[in-house]
């Protein structure tokens, strides 16, 4: 057992960690003046922001100005730009869906203006300490500055109450990373999934930041039951999405785990499960867009064999916010 383990760690890091850090060259070769912030209106008074990074959430209204992730530092001046086409203001608030830097890049040049910035405890946490960051500001940051750091935190849920919405704000353990988000306007029936969910492709799911498949498909189910054919949904990356298409995401994601559970039952390693390519009827439609099948299949057998083969998920609880 001990050999194999070590056959998937290797694996693992080889075909994540190459796909990082090509993404990670990419980004420093950017140069963000090319970049344009586009603007949909989703519904009523909430709007997505495309760029590039993360997708923003923008709700406008009579109190003020607050979006979910903020993108790139060097896209913050385009980025308020558009807002101001939306609405005239500040930013009052921001949620971080998670840590990863091209959905918290902007967050000192908005906490230096005033903006007050939302996050789960493990995402102050994590920023805190630095450390490797798979989305590709750098391989190995620096500890983030003070302006940048969530001053509001909660652990399991958190209200509030803006522009007519009772906004609430789920934490999602252990699924793109561990300190997830998923932000609900129930009053315009809108979600925002942050990176849990990829419109266009598999999931990208970082194992060091405590990610993993299972935690993502518990996420995706509780943001079903949350929607209706109606409901409008943002997604970390690519374009807007509704119940029908979040759906389609899920079926991929119980697929792909039940192929490799199959593997593992039958006492195959990782390196026997990839070669037997089990995601295969599911890499052309999920699989061009940045996470492969071999890397989707990496993530899956670690999670269901390494992190949750005896753990039943974690029920969840009302929780409290906490002042920084």
């Amino acid at each position: 057992m001990i050999s194999q383990l070590s056959k998937a760690s290797r694996l693992g890091i080889i075909s994540l960690t190459a796909a990082s850090l090509f993404m990670a060259q990419a980004t420093w070769a950017q140069d963000f003046s090319a970049v344009e912030i586009k603007t949909e209106k989703v519904t009523g008074n909430i709007y997505m922001l495309t760029g590039r990074g993360g997708n923003i959430g923008v709700s406008a209204g009579s109190d003020g100005i607050f979006i979910v992730d903020d993108q790139f530092a060097p896209l913050t001046d385009k980025i308020k730009s558009a807002i101001g086409d939306i609405q005239s203001g500040d930013i009052d608030f921001v949620i971080n869906t998670h840590w990863h830097g091209d959905h918290t890049g902007g967050n000192e040049n908005l906490g230096k203006a005033g903006t007050t910035i939302v996050a789960h405890d493990r995402v102050r946490a994590r920023m805190q300490q630095g450390g490797r960051d798979l989305d590709f500001r750098n391989p190995e940051p620096e500890a983030s500055v003070p302006d940048s750091l969530p001053v509001i935190t909660y652990n399991d849920e958190l209200g509030l109450h803006l522009n007519g919405d009772a906004v609430r704000i789920y934490h999602a353990p252990r699924g793109h990373t561990d300190g997830d988000s998923i932000v609900h306007f129930p009053s315009s029936n809108v979600l925002h999934l942050g990176d849990l969910y990829f419109s266009t492709g598999y999931p990208f799911v970082d194992r060091d930041s405590g990610g993993s498949l299972q935690g993502v498909i518990r996420a995706i189910k509780f943001a079903l039951r949350l929607s209706d054919d109606d409901t409008k949904i943002i997604p970390g990356h690519g374009p807007l999405a509704d119940r029908s298409d979040l759906q389609r995401y899920y079926d991929m994601l119980v697929g792909v785990r039940d192929a490799v559970q199959s593997h593992i039952d039958r006492g195959h390693d990782l390196k026997q499960t990839m070669a037997a390519k089990p995601t295969s009827q599911w890499d052309e439609a999920w699989g061009e867009y940045f996470i492969s099948g071999d890397q989707i299949t990496v993530v899956a057998w670690q999670s269901l064999s390494l992190d949750y083969a005896h753990q039943k998920p974690r029920r969840q609880r009302h929780g409290h916010g906490h002042q920084h």
